[in-house]
């Protein structure tokens, strides 16, 4: 759970009015910048001031209003922006006041890429963020809940949740999520039209969710530039094809493997994947994935006891990645070593003996994850087309204490297995096809933790380690 506010904006400030203002991203669209800036663009456009520096908001770029271009003052690099009239935020009733609260509408939390003007670095004015994410021209469905609604509306759904591209969001609207959590939509592929493969679908929207967790990125203080040589690299490459060598090549092996088959009476309920009883046959029995399989059989999983359809999480699995890893769709258990769609890149470790808010007894350590844009493999939502890669290189901090080494060394575990970052739809800039976090929360800020990804956090390593775990990432991987 997370503390939200609302940021209320004066009616002549360009949100009172509609105005917004966008930057011009790498695919030639245009993107929306934070409501801070539009606010302070407008103020500046209004008094007829030719430039505005925005590197008191965070961001080390200048606009010229005149030439409507921005400029990189690092770089040097040139963006077109743009000024167009929209719908204006929502009057607020009189004695609504924001409550107290740190709250975060930040791109990590909405599980997005790279907000604002652009990549190289990106931070966000506290006390403005919660703002931006209404902003933006998009949307995202809702997952769908099995369970909520009779079977054919759920069917129905589930199959728009997963197939459907995301409809433009009425102005004021954020992005809906579960738990702080948007989840992406995936296109699944489906043998033929029917309720049970629409209902798969939905399913495996949840569980393959692409939707990463994207983290604010700050540059090294000076003090962090002298560090020990202590520089090591992991690439991604040895944990793919470690993944491919392990995983088995018959689904039906791979199912067989983690659930015993029911003999007798099944038990009196609902198999979560199709929705039918567990007494009634499953509806994959017309697929060419059923070949040697009854659709009256049930299998119960071995470390949870859910009960499931052989076809069922035969098809699941054959809907997934094919790693040779199966996980629960009721209680997410993961069988098997979960690898995931982390594109090619680098990590790279190194430690300096600045402390952290918090952890003033030890140093820090700094990890930078290098990913470059690329083509999508078979792996990922749309193979073939290129991703693209914002704001890398990234980098995180962890204390360089006897917990954060234990979280390091967890990091590269999932870092092999392909799990830290996902290609996906960013949530924050409404971008697809572009490398997203994915669902491992990092630190990427050293002095402050205003917007909730920084220090002081003493719940912070006991957190990842727990956001670890769920993806099959434990402290047993260490012995192996």
């Amino acid at each position: 759970m997370r503390a939200v506010h609302r940021h209320l904006f004066p009616g002549d400030s360009a949100a009172g009015q509609g105005i917004v203002w966008e930057w011009q991203n790498d695919e030639g669209g245009w993107s929306p910048y934070e409501m801070s800036l539009c606010v302070r663009l407008e103020r500046a456009h209004a008094g007829r001031h030719p430039r505005v520096d925005l590197g008191p908001l965070g961001y080390d770029y200048e606009v010229d209003l005149g030439a409507q271009v921005q400029t990189n003052k690092a770089t040097g690099f040139r963006r077109g922006v743009r000024r167009r009239p929209g719908p204006p935020y929502p009057p607020a009733a009189p004695l609504a006041a924001p409550p107290a609260g740190p709250g975060c509408s930040c791109q990590q939390c909405w599980a997005g890429g790279v907000p604002g003007p652009i990549p190289a670095r990106s931070r966000h004015a506290a006390g403005a963020a919660p703002a931006g994410p209404a902003f933006l021209p998009y949307s995202k469905p809702a997952p769908p809940a099995a369970r909520a609604a009779p079977r054919p509306a759920a069917h129905a759904a589930a199959a728009h949740a997963a197939a459907a591209p995301p409809p433009p969001a009425p102005a004021g609207t954020a992005p809906p999520a579960a738990n702080g959590v948007s989840l992406p939509t995936l296109p699944v592929k489906m043998s033929k039209p029917s309720k049970v493969t629409q209902a798969l679908a939905g399913i495996s929207a949840i569980l393959m969710s692409a939707a990463g967790l994207p983290a604010h990125l700050s540059c090294v203080p000076a003090a962090a530039t002298t560090h020990r040589a202590t520089k090591k690299h992991s690439s991604v490459k040895e944990g793919r094809k470690v993944a491919k060598k392990a995983a088995p090549t018959e689904p039906e092996a791979v199912v067989r493997r983690y659930l015993e088959e029911v003999k007798g009476t099944p038990p009196e309920q609902d198999c979560i994947i199709c929705m039918e009883k567990l007494c009634c046959p499953s509806g994959y029995g017309d697929t060419s994935q059923a070949a040697g399989l009854a659709p009256e059989l049930v299998g119960r999983l071995r470390r949870c006891h859910h009960h499931f359809h052989l076809l069922c999480l035969l098809a699941m699995y054959c809907n997934g990645t094919q790693d040779g890893s199966l996980q629960c769709p009721s209680c997410k258990t993961i069988y098997g070593e979960k690898t995931g769609t982390q594109p090619k890149g680098r990590m790279e470790v190194s430690t300096f003996p600045q402390s952290l808010p918090g952890h003033r007894d030890c140093g820090t350590i700094q990890i930078v994850y290098h990913i470059s844009r690329g083509i999508q493999g078979p792996e990922h939502p749309n193979p073939g087309l290129p991703y693209t890669a914002r704001g890398f290189p990234r980098r995180c901090y962890l204390p360089d204490n006897e917990k954060g080494r234990k979280v390091l060394e967890l990091l590269r575990v999932a870092w092999r297995r392909r799990l830290i970052f996902t290609v996906g739809t960013s949530s924050t800039t409404g971008e697809s096809n572009t490398v997203v976090w994915n669902e491992i929360h990092h630190k990427t800020e050293m002095d402050t933790n205003l917007s909730g990804h920084g220090y002081p956090d003493p719940n912070y390593l006991d957190n990842v380690l727990a956001e670890l775990a769920a993806q099959g990432v434990t402290e047993d991987c260490l012995r192996h």
